[in-house]
């Protein structure tokens, strides 16, 4: 099964608040000190992927969009056992929304072909959109299974249990299709000093707004279907008030007691 996994590079979730701030005139946040990550719902993707070339054989393929992308960043996909990346690496990528960036991602795709099924995370971690697989899936006119937690290759298709609210759904799929992968598929695997130092001997490719045939008008900012009114950390404000006495039955009784003065008893 020939497998293409889209990935993204984004702001380390991990990083603290202090660490970035927000550009409120372009819409946009910038790190300071800290370097960007992959995001962990692409490196799970990527699992998944890894996995079903496990099990049944084929190419792992990653696609990643966007501008000054990290070699070092980006390769991990390689480091882990993908055998190729592709890089829609361009400043007429910038700024684009969920709908921009999956109609040049669906352009790649079309223009790199010989695929079974396309992975994406569940969502990214900077958004939080959930929007950007369903959107190749809409675009390209393949069928879409969300939120996996277990993928099997089955007769001609694909056995994907569906996480929900109350335990999983069993969808059974065509293929070619395109499937956003959970976190309950399990953990990523550690690149090994092996795929490291493979990594490192594999150039990827790289595809301008030409190359898969977009006009730069149609692609980022410009292409954009949405737009962003307003980017801000939220402040949160609070006081802290210290429950005094001699005793910890003294402390909780004056806690009663102010608690109630103030109403949320």
């Amino acid at each position: 099964m020939n497998i293409i996994v889209c990935v993204k590079q984004v702001i380390d979730p991990e990083a603290p608040p202090a660490s970035f701030k927000i550009d409120a005139a372009a819409n946009k946040a910038e790190m300071r000190g800290v370097p960007p990550v992959l995001d962990p719902y692409g490196e799970i993707a990527v699992e998944a992927a890894l996995k079903l070339k496990e099990a049944g054989g084929g190419k792992v393929t990653v696609l990643s969009l966007g501008v000054n992308l990290l070699r070092e960043v980006v390769k991990k996909t390689l480091a882990m056992g993908a055998d190729e990346l592709i890089l829609l690496e361009d400043e007429a990528y910038a700024g684009g929304d969920a709908y921009a960036t999956a109609a040049a991602l669906a352009a790649a795709i079309q223009k790199k072909g010989d695929y079974n099924l396309v992975l994406c995370g569940r969502e990214a971690s900077d958004t939080n959109a959930g929007q950007t697989g369903p959107a190749i899936a809409e675009i390209l006119g393949l069928p879409c299974v969300t939120l996996a937690r277990r993928i099997e290759a089955k007769d001609d298709g694909l056995r994907v249990e569906r996480v929900n609210s109350e335990g999983y759904d069993v969808v059974v799929t065509s293929l070619p299709a395109v499937v956003t992968v959970s976190n309950e598929i399990g953990q990523p695997r550690y690149p090994t000093i092996k795929g490291i130092m493979t990594a490192k001997k594999i150039e990827p490719l790289v595809w301008k707004p030409a190359d898969i045939g977009i006009a730069p008008a149609e692609a980022g900012a410009s292409g954009r279907k949405t737009a962003l009114r307003k980017l801000f950390q939220p402040v949160h404000e609070g006081q802290c008030e210290i429950a005094a006495g001699d005793t910890p039955e003294e402390m909780a009784a004056n806690l009663a007691v102010r608690l109630r003065e103030a109403k949320v008893l």
